[in-house]
């Protein structure tokens, strides 16, 4: 019989809710973080390189994200003793790109029955039936997905997209715009186009200040970094 795995929730869907015991005490799941953006991410297993690596960058950006008001949750099929002591060994043996004596003060989730890692569709069966592969579901203040990432287990994640993505999804909502490809805070966005082709016909022929119409359906105005930065996590 094929591996039965809970169906993955999408993005715009309420994140799902759970309570779970984790190295920095119980939490209730995303009713604690109300009024936050959160990461939860996933990690395959404790004391393994890949994820060592990763929960390094993570500490170091723990207080970037914390800026944009973004809080990080991790989790992995483990218990609390073994993240606590592998977390410990990071901070006194490790060092990774010029990162050493790292504190982790977010909390990581113990899940060995997997019950969350399958409320949020982490089990891959062909990448592994008993570890969680890299997910990275971004959660925005309401408590709905806006924004969900894969990785295998021995790819790490991209940290700067991480924090992109987080960034982007807070200008779509602080702004009401969209962002094109390879967008980074201070590159020109998609100016609104409007309900209608005709509405957007005519600003195309009478765009707004600042804004460049190439044709009916693609105009883009600039957006300072400074004012991006500015709203982030409001």
């Amino acid at each position: 019989m094929e591996n039965q795995t809970a169906a993955m929730p999408r993005i715009g869907d309420p994140a799902p809710a759970f309570e779970a015991a984790t190295t920095q005490g119980k939490i209730d799941f995303p009713a604690d973080f109300k009024g936050k953006w959160v990461i939860l991410f996933s990690h395959p297993s404790d004391f393994t390189p890949v994820c060592t690596s990763e929960f390094m960058l993570f500490g170091k950006m723990e207080d970037e994200f914390a800026a944009l008001g973004c809080r990080l949750v991790g989790l992995s099929v483990g218990t609390v003793s073994s993240h606590i002591a592998w977390l410990r060994a990071i901070r006194e043996k490790i060092e990774y790109k010029g990162i050493r004596n790292l504190d982790i003060r977010f909390p990581l989730i113990a899940d060995m029955t997997m019950e969350v890692a399958k409320k949020y569709g982490m089990i891959h069966p062909g990448e592994s039936d008993t570890a969680a592969v890299r997910a990275v579901f971004f959660i925005d203040p309401r408590g709905i997905i806006r924004a969900i990432l894969y990785y295998p287990l021995v790819l790490g994640r991209d940290f700067a997209e991480i924090k992109r993505i987080l960034i982007g999804l807070q200008t779509i909502d602080a702004f009401g715009v969209a962002l094109p490809a390879d967008w980074r805070p201070g590159d020109d966005v998609i100016a609104p186009a409007g309900s209608t082709k005709s509405a957007a016909d005519e600003r195309m022929e009478r765009p707004a200040e600042g804004v460049r119409c190439y044709d009916w359906y693609f105009c883009t105005k600039p957006l300072p970094e400074e004012e991006v930065m500015s709203r982030g996590g409001k």
